[in-house]
């Protein structure tokens, strides 16, 4: 199997990037779509136009309606059609961003995105999500390459709520413990391709990161400043994270954070604080070091990420309820089979509860 790497062709990160964002976007397009919803259109809508505008670049505004579905996907194709826009820029959330990817994408245009918030690391793939009308995830669109452009604004970023920002850590927590699982195993990545080195590394250095610039970005968000732990959790939890996923691979921390979407009690959870205990449970499924387990507990606790599951609102009979947890965590086709060895629900099953266990423990001794 051949070894792949993916990646935007251009990141930008800092403080009020999106008002420089005319200075590169003019290299694509020389007339854009700009799509967002009418709360991050009064945000950054302005300033983003403001720069097209200064640099000579055309555009024309549209509105995002709120879900990520094939019809809104048909709507504002058309409307760029109509206009006449030779590419397209997303800003806001994810599903504001997939809709953009997959506009592009049918349009045969560029895109830009540019994320208001870190909370995950889609916004550097190349697929999107999409869901019917009302909400339900109906497939995965995978595109032949990655956006064009990333541009994060960390001084937006910074003042989003800071729940969002850890659940990004939580997402980016998993990346190099399934980077270094799929690598062991050989496993396919989202790429198409076995891992890299520099992917595997990137994952690495993603963790590195996340351990010790965590706490104080957490701390400097939550005054809404930006700070140069900031701007380091911004980039792992983004690009690090990004490309440490697809172009090494999900494992089991994904497929169990699939698994808890199973129980209602978890719906009001983040992606990224699900994976954060799927983590934590791929850690005791692959037997790794108590020390090892001890770090990212104290990372968790510090900055806020469930260690157990009474912390994500699962209580009562848990056997049965993880049962259900650890079967669909294990279905045909998911990431956890990517694992270096074999998995069952039962190991699984066995990972979770020790995993609250151990979660639990630490908070006694804390």
């Amino acid at each position: 199997m051949l070894r792949i790497i993916q990646s935007p062709s251009k990141y930008i990160q800092g403080a009020n990037a999106l008002a420089s964002v005319g200075q590169y976007a003019k290299a694509l397009a020389d007339h854009y779509f700009v799509i967002a919803d009418d709360f991050v259109m009064k945000l950054a809508g302005d300033t983003v136009m403001g720069s097209l505008h200064q640099h000579g670049v055309k555009y024309h505004a549209g509105t995002f309606n709120g879900e990520c579905c094939r019809k809104e996907i048909d709507r504002l194709g058309q409307e760029l059609k109509s206009h006449g826009c030779k590419g397209v820029i997303g800003i806001g959330g994810g599903k504001t961003l997939d809709t953009a990817k997959a506009i592009a994408y049918y349009q045969h245009v560029p895109v830009v995105l540019m994320p208001t918030i870190a909370s995950t690391d889609a916004p550097t793939s190349a697929l999107s999500v999409i869901y019917s009308e009302s909400g339900e995830f109906e497939e995965y669109l995978i595109y032949p390459a990655n956006p064009n452009m990333v541009v994060m604004d960390s001084a937006i970023i910074a003042k989003a709520p800071v729940r969002l920002l850890v659940a990004g850590m939580g997402d980016a927590l998993s990346t190099y413990f399934e980077a270094q699982a799929c690598f062991d195993a050989q496993a396919t990545s989202m790429a198409g391709g076995k891992s890299t080195l520099a992917a595997l590394n990137l994952a690495r250095l993603c963790y590195e990161t996340l351990l010790a610039e965590g706490v104080k970005a957490k701390l400097a968000a939550e005054s809404g400043v930006v700070t140069e732990a900031v701007e380091r959790i911004i980039e792992a939890n983004t690009y690090l994270s990004g490309i440490g996923f697809e172009s090494s691979g999900l494992a089991a921390a994904h497929a169990i954070h699939n698994g808890f979407t199973v129980l209602e009690e978890c719906h009001h959870l983040y992606h990224g604080e699900k994976v954060a205990f799927g983590t934590l449970s791929q850690l005791v499924l692959q037997n790794s070091p108590m020390a090892q387990i001890e770090t990212v507990l104290n990372f968790c606790q510090q900055v806020g990420l469930p260690i157990t599951l009474a912390q994500m609102g699962v209580t009562g009979e848990l056997t049965e309820k993880i049962g259900k947890v650890a079967e669909a965590s294990c279905a045909k086709g998911e990431t956890i089979h990517n694992m270096p060895f074999s998995v069952t629900p039962e190991s699984v099953l066995a990972a979770i509860l020790t995993a609250d266990k151990l979660g639990s423990a630490w908070l006694q001794r804390a």
